[in-house]
């Protein structure tokens, strides 16, 4: 025991010596160190708070099905992908979620298995596009990384550790919540080793076996070794409590999963299938497109390749995503939620610049980046070299609205100049006019096709004339359309408000029926109307006449149209001739 206290006692001072020598060597002698314990210490915060994330995560019951449908209001095609991403992630954060608040939850089962997912599909299909959708509507800690950033020594001067390390950033460093994060690891198809290649293969094999125990289960340390800024808090932790801190993450709960184009992959699966088939009643494997090889890839092909049994045994869900198409690209821009219309949108509304696309300039936009062979991802290219002139030069000209039309993209130059020159606004505000009443109707018909699914999410009925309001609002201003909702439901739950303030201020009771709801809706988003200016013209309008009722008759619950709205003086009237003479 006496040998354990020396031991302890001499702990900081082997740390100050180490901290010392380190930060001398790096800066000389213009830093040195202050013993915590001559500094005055900030009182310890003890206790821990919950998080409401966690508190979400302990809640979680998002189905399969509904994630799914999530993901179609994003993302176009790839069902498949979308099916095997939605299934295993639902499961393994409820499975989380049930171990955490049922008994049976302790009893930990031998030999963890964690569905870690591969992802297969070419570049610019919108793989991390996919988990990123999924892990914001979780709501759990994500980090990404590229798998071309490992090497032989570590990841960035640390090593594979250094994810769980980001995961716990991540969770602001809640660590039971990190525990429960998703570490998404792209171009993992570059440290695979190849058979052709001396040198490099040390390096890929190792970032291969150094990731297989924290895709299984493996406890991370929190702290860094040779880190200053780690023993420094290591030493203010040890002078203020007597005690070593081992903050470490568990990563049982930490679903991995990784992606890579696997551009090579194709002709290891037709060797394989080659083989297979010599003799009579053989099929051509030549006539099958790369799609159709990676949709029978086996661990064997993954093996081949170039990866560790191990690595992929620890990967056992597999998913391949679908090669894009025109039209594919076409409806990727014209889906309400794209960020790449979003945020062309924004840029010009930046200059306070209103831009609506044709269909008929998509599908040229569409046409461009296909033959990039960039999936997805050129589009963006697209879109900034035919806009790049007009964002250059519009912002300087008194020009508020501009309509970009095939001919626009097509003789940009042309179309400039015109703009510039405004030589016959009427025919621009007509233009405009007409491609802003085609687009929000567009919009207005998704929101009714899709009107049951956003009214159990937010929590309100969408009705036709609903559906055209948020249509409205959603063209009006740059947003996605759950946030074009979550105002409309804002304007809504306002005027519940209104009821309950009037029943608290004046003891009636009214209720507006739902005319007279989307009526005040409207107010707000075509007025930018109030809630005390609605009181105010309430009272001034209304009190007097239910008083009036109340007083002879008692009756204090009163329902309002929306004629009794815009005819105000009629409906008292008519309500006192019927309720009193």
């Amino acid at each position: 025991m006496k040998n354990k206290k020396n031991i302890i006692s001499q702990y900081p001072r082997k740390i100050e010596k180490e901290l010392g020598e380190f930060l001398n060597k790096k800066f000389g002698g213009s830093v040195k160190i202050i013993n915590p314990s001559v500094v005055p210490q900030p009182e310890s915060i003890t206790g821990k708070s919950t998080s409401k994330k966690k508190t979400e995560l302990l809640n979680f019951n998002i189905k399969p099905k509904e994630l799914i449908d999530y993901l179609d209001h994003y993302v176009i095609r790839q069902a498949k992908a979308k099916s095997v991403l939605a299934t295993k992630i639902c499961t393994h954060f409820n499975r989380i979620r049930h171990a955490k608040s049922s008994e049976e939850g302790i009893l930990k089962i031998t030999g963890n298995i964690k569905s870690n997912i591969l992802m297969l599909g070419p570049t610019g299909i919108g793989k991390t596009y996919l988990i990123k959708l999924i892990a914001k509507r979780i709501g759990v800690p994500f980090v990404k990384a590229d798998a071309t950033k490992f090497s032989e020594t570590g990841y960035v001067g640390g090593d594979v550790e250094d994810l769980i390390r980001d995961l716990v950033r991540e969770a602001d460093e809640d660590i039971e919540l990190a525990e429960c994060g998703i570490v998404y690891i792209d171009e993992i198809d570059k440290i695979a080793s190849s058979p052709n290649v001396i040198g490099a293969q040390v390096s890929r094999t190792g970032v291969q076996r150094a990731l297989l125990k924290p895709m299984e289960e493996t406890d991370v340390d929190l702290k860094v070794p040779h880190d200053p800024v780690s023993m420094m808090q290591e030493l203010e932790s040890f002078q203020r409590t007597g005690k070593r801190s081992k903050k470490r993450v568990n990563t049982a709960n930490i679903l991995f999963i990784v992606s890579g184009a696997f551009s090579e992959l194709s002709e290891v699966i037709k060797k394989r299938l080659s083989k297979q088939t010599i003799g009579f009643g053989s099929t051509l494997i030549k006539s099958q497109n790369t799609q159709d090889l990676l949709k029978q890839t086996k661990a064997q092909d993954l093996v081949n390749f170039g990866f560790e049994s191990e690595f992929i045994g620890r990967l056992p869900v597999r998913c391949i995503l679908e090669t894009l198409t025109e039209k594919d690209l076409f409806d990727i821009l014209k889906m309400p939620n794209n960020p790449v219309i979003l945020s062309k949108r924004l840029d010009f509304t930046a200059y306070d610049i209103n831009i609506i696309f044709t269909d008929d300039a998509l599908n040229l936009l569409a046409k461009r980046a296909y033959k990039e062979n960039t999936g997805a991802r050129g589009l963006v290219s697209a879109v900034e070299e035919a806009l790049l002139v007009f964002e250059e030069n519009l912002p300087s000209q008194k020009i508020t609205q501009f309509v970009i039309t095939k001919e626009v993209i097509k003789h940009p130059q042309t179309h400039l100049k015109k703009l510039i020159s405004n030589k016959d606004p009427k025919k621009w505000n007509n233009l405009y006019e007409t491609a802003f009443n085609d687009h929000k109707e567009y919009i207005s018909t998704y929101l009714k096709n899709n009107w049951k699914t956003f009214s159990i999410r937010h929590g309100l009925t969408l009705s036709e004339v609903r559906c055209d309001m948020v249509a409205h609002y959603f063209c009006n201003h740059v947003m996605e359309i759950k946030d074009a909702i979550k105002r409309i439901k804002k304007f809504h739950d306002s005027i519940k408000k209104i009821e309950l303030e009037v029943s608290k201020s004046y003891d009636l009771n009214i209720i507006f029926e739902e005319d007279a709801v989307d009526f005040l809706i409207e107010q707000f988003i075509q007025h930018q109307a109030s809630c005390e200016e609605i009181l105010t013209k309430f009272y001034d309008n209304y009190y007097d006449g239910f008083n009036l009722v109340r007083e002879k008759t008692g009756k204090n619950r009163f329902f309002l149209s929306k004629n009794a709205l815009v005819n105000h003086k009629t409906y008292l009237n008519e309500l006192i001739r019927k309720e009193i003479t």
